[in-house]
């Protein structure tokens, strides 16, 4: 399973960003400053936008999924319960991992954001993706939950995962480090220590 890019230029506006570089098995951490191109990079690998130069090739990818740094734009039901069954996983145990098992027939737009980020992660990392693309999934966590959530993408060992951050503190073991900076995509190495920081 990988993703390859190959001479791909995306525009937005008057922004651009170019990338060559393949996105194989295991977890990749993406970080740059604020208007690097991260959440460029993630549409692209999403297949939510479409690059004015170059290819991407998807190799032994069936499924995917992309995981928007405000939670509400995935909301799709008007009870959480419901909303975690949309994801085709089970709702009572989603619901006993992410803290929210008293919450079932509540509208989820009546939890807090940080719940409601919770929650859609929760239901992201009960179900199995061959590739999972995660732009900002630690922001809106407190600390308790942004080290569950290395918790759960250490235990995810299996497909692409790929992580855009601007977290510093709490980052989760990544198998390859990238950098988004000027407009370019460069893989900078591994994370060797393995260590959940």
């Amino acid at each position: 399973m990988q993703v390859r890019l190959e001479g791909v230029c995306a525009r937005r506006g008057r922004f651009s960003l170019r990338c060559t570089g393949t996105f194989g098995e295991g977890v990749h951490l993406c970080t740059g400053r604020v208007g690097s191109g991260k959440s460029t990079l993630a549409l692209l690998l999403a297949g939510l936008l479409t690059p004015v130069a170059g290819t991407i090739r998807k190799e032994g990818i069936g499924s995917h999924s992309l995981s928007l740094q405000n939670p509400e734009y995935h909301v799709t039901e008007p009870t959480v319960g419901r909303e975690i069954a949309s994801y085709g996983v089970d709702p009572a145990d989603v619901a006993r991992s992410c803290g929210l098992s008293e919450r079932m027939e509540a509208d989820p737009f009546a939890l807090s954001r940080g719940e409601l980020k919770r929650l859609h992660l929760a239901c992201l990392m009960a179900g199995t993706y061959d590739l999972l693309v995660l732009d900002e999934p630690f922001s809106s966590l407190d600390c308790i939950r942004k080290r569950w959530l290395c918790r759960e993408l250490l235990n995810r060992r299996s497909g692409v995962t790929i992580i855009f951050t601007h977290e510093r503190r709490f980052l989760p073991h990544a198998d390859y480090l990238w950098e988004v900076a000027d407009g370019e995509v460069s893989c900078i190495g591994t994370d060797e220590t393995g260590r959940t920081r």
